[in-house]
Formats: structure tokens, sequence, C-alpha cells
């Protein structure tokens, strides 16, 4: 895959930011130095600051490291902007009024951050609308609260003398703040589509850090409107917390980098020995959740690595990345949306793994094309065997039927030949000769297809079978009813044969016939007493029974040792 990548961002544009920032924190030290009104300035000054600085400096190496992703300009954006909340430390009414007007900016702020992970940009109608209304209640509401002066007499901006109305404004607009964010906690809870919770562990470390943040705002939010005590530890506490949350944006930073060291590693491990190639990529990528898809262009279609067909990801939560072979593509990387914001990583994984993935083209290549050859077969079977069926209904309800009515006029016509012996004795020659046709005929159309198993089940077929077999059968059947028909037919014949060549070379005095139904399988056992050494390899009769069965995906095994009898036992699964 093929991605176009911004360059980023030069010294100058990055140096400008980082002065803004400095610039900023300097003067909240300043307006927290010489405020009148602001108990423990130090304190909340360093708290700021640490929020401020650690949303600036995580945002600018984001943006130096990922230009194409938003989400390191939104850090600065965030950080920077939190600090206009600073200017309630100001002694002047207008300064200060305009930081009482924004003193809830930074939970929106904040919140946004966490939601726009990992590109910066919102994804989903719950995000954009939580993060749409957070700004209209925290702006749009605090001036507001402002015009109705609220937040006291110093209020510079009041344009009415109501504070009454302005303070449940005010209170209105924490609720509705606090509750947005409990919402941006669940969207971050929320499965994400197709693949739960994030399962790489850098992403799952800040999604943990985000909703807790998160948690800690609306906890405040909601004690500073019920003005429960232990509000300011809980204001010192929440901001240290909320500075924490660029800090593991950092440590997944390294972690991708710990990852690309390791790409030389994984290269040295491809070639020295035979591994699991799935689970290598996945370890060095850190996406346990990592699948394999191969195109076959044969069938025109994706294939993971046992040669099933797949479909690559359509939803946000999954990507793919297509690896070519001569402007074709020929495998694919199935994972975590997250590691497209690590392009240098992906491509040193693939690069690294080339020779490997080829090897794994070949092997789900040929798993397809024994897929395909099963269903083949299995197809093949299921027509042999309709025709079967046909050819026995045509010869039960054509040849068979026209001889029992020949029989019948043949009779007829016996009695009004009265006592001339010689005719008499024809017409009983020629019944005679029809009645061992019939047998015969009737034997033809069993071995094509019995009837009576799809009439009666597989137990009383075999009751059939086993009151013809040329020596004495101990039959036991335990079934918990009927079966599909192609497992029963496939079962009945493998009896059918095993007895048949119990008659014909065991030299046997008799047989078991063991049929049973448990964990989701059939088992079908024959077992004579005879002379054993039967041929296995030049048998028509046991190569047609073993490609009957495992078509059905099972398998059939012989036991003949010499002088020892023979035991043929089937498996076939049945669900």
């Amino acid at each position: 895959m093929t991605a176009s990548v911004s360059a980023p961002p030069g010294a100058v544009p990055l140096g400008l930011v980082a002065l803004g920032g400095l610039t900023a924190g300097a003067v909240s030290v300043g307006l927290a130095a010489t405020s009148d009104h602001l108990t423990m300035p130090g304190l909340h000054a360093a708290l700021f600051n640490w929020i401020m600085l650690s949303y600036l400096l995580c945002g600018l190496i984001a943006w130096r490291r990922r230009p194409d992703s938003r989400l390191g300009r939104l850090m600065i954006a965030a950080g920077i902007g939190a600090s206009l909340s600073n200017l309630a430390w100001a002694n002047n009414a207008a300064v200060e009024s305009v930081g009482l007007a924004f003193d809830l900016l930074p939970a929106v702020l904040f919140l946004h951050v966490f939601l726009a992970f990992p590109d910066g940009r919102l994804s989903g109608r719950s995000a954009r609308a939580l993060v749409a209304a957070g700004y209209v209640t925290t702006v749009g509401g605090q001036l507001a609260v402002a015009l109705l002066g609220g937040f006291g007499p110093e209020n510079a901006f009041a344009v009415a003398d109501r504070p009454d109305a302005g303070a449940r404004l005010h209170d209105a607009v924490l609720a509705t703040t606090g509750a947005l964010a409990l919402a941006g906690i669940a969207v971050l809870a929320a499965p994400r589509p197709g693949g739960g919770r994030p399962r790489r562990r850098a992403v799952a470390w800040l999604v943990d850090a985000f909703a807790l943040g998160l948690l800690m705002i609306a906890v405040l939010l909601l004690m500073g409107l019920a003005g429960a005590p232990g509000f300011v530890h809980v204001q010192r506490l929440t901001l240290f917390v909320l500075g924490l949350a660029p800090i593991a944006f950092l440590l997944g930073l390294l972690d991708a980098q710990l990852a690309r060291t390791g790409v030389g590693a994984l290269l040295v491990r491809l070639r020295s020995e035979p591994v699991d190639l799935r689970a290598a990529l996945a370890r060095t990528l850190r996406d346990p959740s990592l699948s394999l898809f191969y195109w076959l262009p044969q069938y025109a279609s994706w294939a993971d690595e046992a040669g099933q067909p797949a479909r690559l990801p359509d939803d946000s939560a999954r990507a793919a990345t297509i690896i070519d072979r001569d402007g074709e593509p020929f495998a694919a990387l199935v994972h975590d949306a997250s590691l497209n914001d690590e392009r240098e990583l992906l491509d040193g994984v693939t690069a690294a793994a080339a020779i490997a993935l080829e090897n794994g083209w070949l092997r789900a290549e040929l798993h397809a094309r024994l897929e395909e050859v099963r269903g083949s077969r299995a197809r093949v079977l299921a027509a042999g065997q309709q025709e079967r069926q046909r050819l026995e209904r045509d010869l039960h309800d054509g040849a068979q039927q026209r001889l029992i009515a020949l029989s019948l006029d043949l009779g007829r016509l016996e009695t009004r030949l009265g006592a001339n012996q010689e005719a008499r004795s024809a017409v009983a020659q020629a019944k005679g000769e029809i009645a061992q046709s019939l047998n015969e005929l009737r034997d033809v159309a069993r071995g094509l297809h019995p009837a009576v198993l799809s009439g009666h089940g597989l137990p009383v077929a075999l009751e059939s079978l086993v009151a013809l077999a040329p020596v004495p059968v101990q039959l036991t059947t335990r079934l918990d009813g009927r079966l599909d028909e192609q497992i029963e037919v496939a079962a009945y014949y493998v009896i059918c044969e095993s007895l048949a060549n119990v008659g014909k070379h065991a030299r046997a005095s008799s047989a078991t016939v063991d049929v049973r139904h448990g964990d989701g399988q059939l088992v079908v056992e024959v077992v004579d007493d005879g002379v054993g050494g039967a041929d296995t390899e030049r048998g028509s009769g046991l190569r047609g029974l073993a490609d009957r069965v495992e078509a059905l995906g099972g398998q059939l095994r012989v036991w003949t040792p010499r002088g020892g009898g023979t035991r043929v036992r089937a498996e076939i699964p049945c669900g």
C-alpha cells in the first residue's frame, strides 16, 4: 500500500510554537505570583504549567513524527488554550473576566483530544456531537453567565444585573459539562466496529489514560456543583492526572520506536529458523489481532492462511496493508487501524518478511486448491449418488414392475391351460426365471441405492444388510436419530463393502459391526476374525470408500495383519 506522507514541519514553525507555549507559561506564572485572590499561587502555577507543557511538548513531538496526523497540533492547541483560563488569576477586572469566561474551556479541549485519538479527527456522530456540545456549553454558556452578571461584582462583561439567574445558569453549565465528560468515557469504552477494545498495548494504555482523565474532570465539576468538601484537593489531583495523558502518548511513541528496532531481529529470526509467521509479525508490530491474507488470482479473491475465503476489513477499527509483487497485490496484513500512523514500522516489517510471505502465499494457494479438490470430489460423489437414486427408482418403477406384471399374466395363463402339462411346465419355468430375474434386479437396485435407507434410516437398513451377510454378524447401533443423508449413505456403503470383502476374501466365521454417534462424529467399525492381509492399495473398493468418507471431511483406516483378521474404521464428522 502506497501512502502519501506529509513533510514534517521545519525547525522554525516548531520553534515559534514552542516559544508561544513558553510565553504562555511565563505569563501564567506572573499572573499567579501577583494575584491578590489566589491561595498557594506557586502550586497552582506549577500544576497548570505541568498540563500545558506536557501537552505542548508531546504535541510538538507528535507533529514532528507524524505530520499526517492532526493529533499533535490538537494537543498543542489544547495545551496553549488551557492557559486562557489562567487569566482568571489577574487582578485586572477585564482580564479576570476573560479568564472566568474560558474557565471550563480546558475540559472540552481535553475531551476533544481524547476522542480524536489517534489521527486527530473525530470519528462517529457521537464524538462529534459531544465535542460540539462541549464548546457551545463551556464558551457560550459561560459568556451568557458573564452577561447576566454572574462571577461576582468584578465581572466586566455584565450587561444585566441578574446574578441569581447567572448562578443558576452556571450550575447548569457545570452539570452539562460533567455529563459530557461521562458520555466521553462511554464513547471511549464502547466496542469499536469489528474490533472491541483496542488490542495494541500502546493504544490500550492511552484509552485507559483518556478515560481516567475524563472521569476526574466529571468528578471535579460535579463536586464544584454540589459544593462538596475536598474540592481543592480533587482539583489538584485532576490537574496532575490530566498531565499524564500526553506522557502515555509519549510512551506509545517510544513503544513504536522499540518495535522498529525489532525489525532487524525479525529478519534474522525468519532467515535462521522456521517460525509461525503470523505470530512473529504480530509480536513485532505489537498487535496480537494481526491476520495474514493472501491474494489468489486464479480465484480472484483473498484467502487466509488455511486457504479459506476472506475479506479485507471495511470498518474504521481495522485496516489492511497490502503488499505488492511486480505491481500486483499478493498479500495483506490486516491490523489495528492505529498502526496506520506508523508507516515506517509497517514498511520495515513487510520488507523483512517478504520471502516468508511468498512461502505463506504458496501454502495458502495449496490449501485453497486442496479445498477446491475436496469440494469437487464431494460434488462428484453427490452427483453420483443422485444418479444411483434415479437408476434405483427407474429399476423399481420400470423393469421390476413390468416383470411382476408379466409374472401375474403368466399365472393367469397357467390357470387357463387345463391339463396341458407341457405348456404348464413351460409357464412354470418362465415364472421361475422371472422370479430369479426379480431377485437379481432387486440386488442390483439395492447395490445402486438402498431404498430402505432413505425411507427408514440407517439402523433399519443395516439390519436388512446384516440379515443377508455371508457370515453371522453382531450389529450394534447407537444413534440419536436421523443423520444427513450423505453421511448415512457413506456409512452404509462402508459396512456393505466391508461385509462383501468378508464373504469374498476373509475366510471368516463371524464379524461385528459397531455404529455410534458422539463428540460430533459418526464412527463406523467392521471387524472380522478372518485371515487378514487384505490389499488396501490395489483394491478399488476400499479406495472408493476412502474417497467417499474423505469427501465428507472424514477418514477411513484399515488394520489387516496376516492371521489377525481385518478391522475397518471410518470417522465422519456430522456436527
